[in-house]
């Protein structure tokens, strides 16, 4: 296709696949999508490996990089200068309570183990740089960051790169903030994405961006996120003007995820209706498939969600605690299984290898042009 994002990234069809496992980052790129490594999971040394394999096995293909440089800290965890300062200050309270959970479902855990870390993992601005310093290593064809403007780091090393910048934003004056901070795309994600995500509509959410890039004299290119599984979709987001489609959520349900079989079963029963919007794994507002887990935290009995990183410094080893105690057998662990998903979930009724996921989405996509210009008619 001949649009601005493929222009600018040198991939085939304008269909980004945003992933944490390397496998369908690899994928997808080969089929003639972009693939984009989620980083922020990942220590600076982990980055290293991730990305020297993909440039081993990706054949020249594009493919591109998201981490998370927060514009704002809470002024709650402002003071911290690092991990072992922050687990520090997790109180007894929140241990006690995470532990009394995992409990009820048969995972015991002491309340001094709920809490592990990494010297330089986890959302922050230092680990976010140092991730961005990893990734500019490499023959990276985008770089993206969300939860707030793009850095002037980013943007400057960027364009001395020749990397386009990426950023995610959640309504229409995040967008004129970016565009004036100097990125080359706007992610626009509605508020049925998976993960970190805004209130408003991605049916909403796109058109108003692309007009108000438009009115404010910014030729920038518009991606469109959330809620998007089908090539139908895809289709639609760009007749209403984003020139691409930036998708997660179908990736997790791929023979290459990074998810567990146990999360997979659970795509696919689960209806739209069962993700919700809530701080209990990272500390801000981002959607997941809805358990237990989120009913304690966000319910009254609960000590309340600890601010961004201290949250996801309690959640991320305690769903990995989950994980394991299913695949040993602990089926009342399954009840807590959970990961980031967006209301697309309702569209997945099966797993599909990431390649395959790609050419379904050319497919769908040009039987619905094929479809609307059908329906247009010749003009005769």
């Amino acid at each position: 296709m001949n649009n601005k994002v493929c222009a600018l990234t040198g991939c085939e069809f304008p269909l980004f696949a945003f992933s944490h496992c390397r496998d369908v980052v690899v994928a997808v790129s080969k089929a003639g999508g972009f693939g984009v490594l989620g980083a922020t999971r990942f220590t600076p040394e982990q980055l290293e490996e991730e990305l020297v394999w993909i440039d081993e096995h990706i054949d020249g293909a594009p493919y591109g990089v998201d981490v998370l440089v927060p514009e704002t800290v809470d002024p709650r965890v402002a003071e911290f200068a690092d991990n072992a300062q922050r687990a520090a200050a997790i109180s007894a309270e929140h241990r006690a309570f995470t532990a009394g959970l995992l409990s009820e479902y048969g995972i015991a855990t002491a309340p001094e183990d709920v809490v592990r870390y990494e010297g330089r993992s986890g959302i922050t601005p230092e680990n976010g740089y140092a991730l961005m310093d990893v990734a500019f290593r490499h023959p990276i064809k985008l770089i993206a960051n969300a939860l707030g403007i793009a850095p002037p780091r980013m943007i400057t090393e960027g364009k001395a790169r020749g990397v386009p910048v990426a950023a995610l934003v959640g309504a229409k004056e995040h967008a004129l903030r970016q565009a004036a901070a100097g990125v080359d795309i706007i992610v626009a994600q509605g508020g049925e994405a998976g993960g970190h995500c805004g209130e408003v509509s991605t049916l909403v959410l796109i058109p108003e961006v692309v007009r108000a890039l438009k009115q404010g004299g910014y030729d920038i290119p518009v991606l469109a996120a959330g809620g998007i599984m089908t090539g139908a979709q895809m289709a639609g987001m760009m007749a209403a003007g984003a020139q691409g489609a930036w998708t997660g959520s179908v990736w997790l349900a791929t023979t290459e995820s990074e998810t567990s079989e146990a999360f997979r079963d659970k795509m696919i029963a689960a209806r739209s209706r069962d993700t919700v919007r809530s701080r209990s794994r990272t500390g801000k507002p981002a959607r997941q498939l809805k358990t237990a887990w989120h009913e304690a935290w966000d319910g009254p009995a609960g000590p309340g969600t600890l601010p961004m990183p201290l949250m996801g410094m309690v959640s991320e080893p305690s769903f990995a605690k989950i994980e394991k105690a299913v695949m040993n057998g602990n089926e009342q662990a399954r009840e807590l299984v959970s990961y980031f998903v967006g209301q697309g979930v309702g569209l997945i009724d099966q797993v599909r290898s990431a390649k395959g996921v790609v050419q379904d989405f050319r497919e769908e996509f040009v039987e619905a042009v094929a479809g609307l210009t059908m329906a247009l008619g010749d003009g005769s």
